[in-house]
């Protein structure tokens, strides 16, 4: 079945450059489908499977990585599009791409990155997954050279989390899923990617982001508060039936909701100690208690998203599309979601081997920066040696060793840097 054009309209399914008819005998699919397909089948997501989401994908059987967050993500944000009435394969691609720009060792080698590129557009994950969806992920090429996947304006527009450049950008508070502090300006396009992001966000005043943007941060908040607490309990770092209430409350203060009192926090714990499945006793890691995990996982996710999609049709007509409609998340629904945050931060993010492994990772990210740089063309890959070759100055060869090491897992950039640095 093809899409519904009063919703997407031939913009909407408009490609930066234009695609001639398959060739080969193949199944109908919409151009959101096919955006969908593009993303699966991109070297970028396989890469996310070895790439950190809270701790290294090595340090246990069970811990997420960044793929099988993007791909809960991905089933959530799906799920609630389905419900609004929004495109599910234009929410579903854009929460499978939201962190394919994300470099080895998470939002701690987004730091280090952001830092050594400072002088020449910085850096920035969100910057980033866009640079590889409309140029260094090649699947289709222009007149001036590749243009990424050459997804369709709605698709990349849904996978714009923050719509501005660098020199838009606020100062950075808080700090990120991970626990990391939030030292960086939040954008998302560097100023030698304009030109696709100004064709995708053509017609569209100020920072205003669509529905199907919206859509996926959600899902990628409501995913990661509820999974980073199944992980921490399984993990037996998290004890639901004993919290240190405060100071869970001062993290979440500290990191998610300045100025929340006790009071606010107490009732959004109460509410959710209310669902079904809450635990009242320690976990011990039996099947049985692992069912009751899982269940407790989804009724978060089903409280979260109900809460949000009822909301959001008493704050709109719709319909819930593009920028006919803005999705509404209840402040009772935020503060409950930053508890659960809250728990997962001070319970595992905070401590002493975390803080001191993310240390060592910063200077083994400096340090290959630092030769990559010295060696030029012949220490990287043969797309990014093209790039250092086509710059016509030394911020363009600076950025192709950003976008090398970027598009490293954690692995290879500690393989990589044993064989160019420690030798």
């Amino acid at each position: 079945m093809d899409v519904n054009p009063e919703l997407y309209d031939e913009g909407d399914r408009e490609r930066y450059v234009a695609e001639p008819p398959k060739r080969v005998a193949a199944p109908v699919r919409t151009p959101f489908e096919r955006d969908r397909a593009r993303v699966v089948h991109a070297a970028a997501s396989r890469r996310l499977a070895a790439k950190t989401q809270v701790v290294g994908p090595q340090s246990d059987d069970f811990v997420r990585n960044r793929l099988t967050h993007s791909l809960e993500v991905a089933q959530v944000a799906r799920d609630l599009s389905r419900a609004l009435g929004c495109e599910p394969d234009i929410v579903e691609t854009a929460a499978l791409a939201h962190d394919l720009g994300h470099p080895p060792f998470g939002h701690n080698g987004e730091r280090v990155l952001a830092e050594l590129s400072a002088g020449f557009g910085g850096f920035e994950g969100n910057a980033q997954t866009f640079r590889l969806l409309t140029r260094l992920e090649a699947k289709t090429f222009g007149e001036d050279g590749s243009v990424g996947l050459n997804l369709t304006r709605a698709t990349l527009d849904a996978s714009t989390k923050y719509p501005w450049p660098s020199a838009e950008a606020e100062a950075p508070g808080g700090v990120h899923a991970d626990g990391s502090p939030r030292v960086i300006r939040k954008f998302g396009v560097y100023d030698d990617d304009r030109p696709i992001f100004d064709w995708v966000r053509d017609g569209v005043q100020g920072r205003r982001r669509c529905l199907e943007a919206q859509v996926m941060d959600l899902a990628d908040d409501v995913a990661y508060s509820v999974h980073d607490v199944e992980d921490g309990i399984v993990a037996g770092r998290i004890d639901l039936h004993d919290l240190d209430t405060e100071a869970v409350w001062a993290t979440v203060r500290e990191w998610y909701l300045p100025g929340t009192d006790d009071a606010a926090l107490d009732g959004a714990l109460k509410s959710l100690q209310s669902v079904d499945g809450w635990p009242d006793r320690a976990y011990d890691g039996s099947r049985r208690h692992l069912a009751a995990l899982k269940n407790l996982t989804s009724d978060l996710i089903g409280r979260f998203c109900g809460a949000v999609q009822d909301a959001t049709f008493a704050g709109s007509p719709g319909p819930f599309v593009r920028y006919r409609a803005d999705l509404v998340v209840p402040e009772e629904t935020e503060r409950e979601i930053a508890v659960l945050k809250g728990i997962a931060a001070h319970y595992v993010m905070r401590t002493d081997d975390r803080l001191a492994l993310m240390s060592r990772q910063r200077e083994l990210l400096a340090e290959l920066v630092e030769v990559l740089t010295a060696r030029g063309p012949d220490a990287l890959d043969a797309p990014y040696a093209d790039d250092w070759a086509a710059a016509a100055a030394d911020d363009g060869r600076r950025r192709a060793v950003i976008d090398q090491v970027a598009s490293l897992t954690d692995a290879s950039a500690a393989a990589w840097h044993d064989r160019l640095v420690v030798g």
